[in-house]
């Protein structure tokens, strides 16, 4: 299975600035968007959500801006599980022109699966694990995305 798609949408008059080009908070909202259904894809929709009391936190993020998106541009988010342990997910979403492979833009997340009780730290329930699992079975052959583990930093002064 290549990446999945989690998120589709055109890009509307309110979410474009000045320049003519997809506002920076906009670019997060699409992706965060595509981490909800993608939330869905593994059993944790807003039914689970209520009944089980568990939920996702992003614990960090970055947004790479690789290329104009511009008005009316009809878009969609292709994701891919980078890795997962008992409680955390990290993830990446790739934006794109809808059908096109050129990526406009990344996202790199780590998020934390939480007890809202708490709110504290819990485990993946057993049947979100095993959707997660079978995501990252189908998707065991995708490179690794080139734009994860980056860090932010000016080079050393010469």
């Amino acid at each position: 299975m290549p990446t999945l798609t989690t998120y589709q949408t055109r890009i509307i008059p309110d979410w474009v600035d000045y320049n003519g080009h997809l506002r920076d908070a906009f670019y997060l909202l699409i992706f965060s968007y595509a981490t909800d259904a993608l939330m869905d894809r593994l059993g944790m929709d807003s039914n689970n959500r209520e009944a089980s009391g568990n939920s996702l936190f992003t614990l960090e993020l970055h947004l790479n801006y690789l290329h104009e998106v511009k008005l009316d541009a009809e878009v969609e988010v292709r994701t891919q599980i980078i890795g997962h342990d008992q409680k955390r997910l990290h993830l990446y979403h790739s934006l794109h022109l809808a059908g096109g492979d050129k990526e406009l833009a990344g996202n790199e997340q780590m998020l934390l699966h939480v007890d809202l009780a708490g709110p504290r730290s819990a485990p993946f329930t057993p049947d979100t694990l095993s959707r997660l699992q079978a995501i990252v079975a189908e998707q065991a052959d995708l490179p690794a995305p080139a734009y994860i583990g980056r860090v932010i930093a000016l080079p050393p002064a010469r």
